[in-house]
């Protein structure tokens, strides 16, 4: 990701309070949004411990590397995220950031699951779910009956998603962010018994533990990837794909 010197960001991760976003994006009409999330390939600047989730160092290492560009940060702080967002939204604060934290823990008015369950490839629809956090987008497609199904967050790697086919389900908290209820449990629980289902959680995320449960409990495959996914992950993948 190249930026003009021009150019001024909110940066955000997580899924924010909507309102909070829309919020600020109108007092800064001109900026553009910056996921922090997002491996945009920076330098590591080892402020976090080795062990720490690969997304959260994201934020850390992205936040200091487009640091003259950010004009705020909106940092989701809750249930929607996770603690560790919170520590960081904190630390950032330490080193002069202007943070905007949010919570965003309601668990009515789901909104309907569209690119979740469509044809579209699966890297395309976590790519589209997501984006629809800051700018909310309409694609074309229809509904896909499933043959496998994805659950977890938006992998580090996002490539991994092209070992997918089209017919592919998205659960855990991709769903819940189509949904846009990103700290409903039941929802990130939730999933088809009958599609054999790739359960996928980043190193050292809490989430582990629900991918973990969900993957023994509905017999499906369980990965989790540090940084970029190794031959023997990827090999894991495809033979599941393959032999279910």
């Amino acid at each position: 990701m190249s930026l003009s010197v021009d150019k001024k960001y909110i940066a955000f991760w997580g899924y924010p309070d909507p309102k909070i976003m829309s919020e600020v994006k109108s007092e800064y009409r001109d900026s553009e949004w910056l996921d922090l999330d997002i491996d945009y390939g920076v330098p590591d600047l080892n402020i976090l411990p080795d062990v720490s989730c690969k997304i959260i160092k994201n934020l850390v290492n992205n936040a200091f590397y487009y640091k003259d560009n950010i004009i705020k940060i909106i940092a989701a702080i809750g249930k929607e995220k996770c603690d560790s967002g919170w520590y960081v939204a904190h630390l950032l604060k330490q080193f002069g950031f202007d943070v905007i934290e949010t919570k965003y823990e309601q668990l009515v008015e789901r909104k309907p699951i569209v690119y979740s369950i469509s044809d579209l490839p699966l890297i395309d629809k976590v790519n589209l779910i997501m984006n629809s956090i800051a700018e909310p987008e309409k694609v074309e497609c229809s509904y896909v009956k499933p043959k496998f199904g994805f659950w977890g967050v938006p992998p580090n790697d996002i490539d991994i998603l092209k070992l997918f086919p089209k017919e592919t389900h998205i659960y855990g908290w991709i769903r819940c962010c189509e949904a846009g209820v990103p700290a409903d449990l039941d929802l990130e629980m939730f999933v088809d018994e009958d599609v054999p289902t790739v359960f996928y959680s980043q190193a050292f995320c809490s989430k582990g533990a629900l991918a973990k449960y969900l993957a023994n409990k509905y017999s499906g495959l369980y990965i989790d990837i540090d940084d970029y996914s190794t031959n023997s992950v990827r090999a894991k993948v495809e033979a599941f794909l393959r032999l279910r």
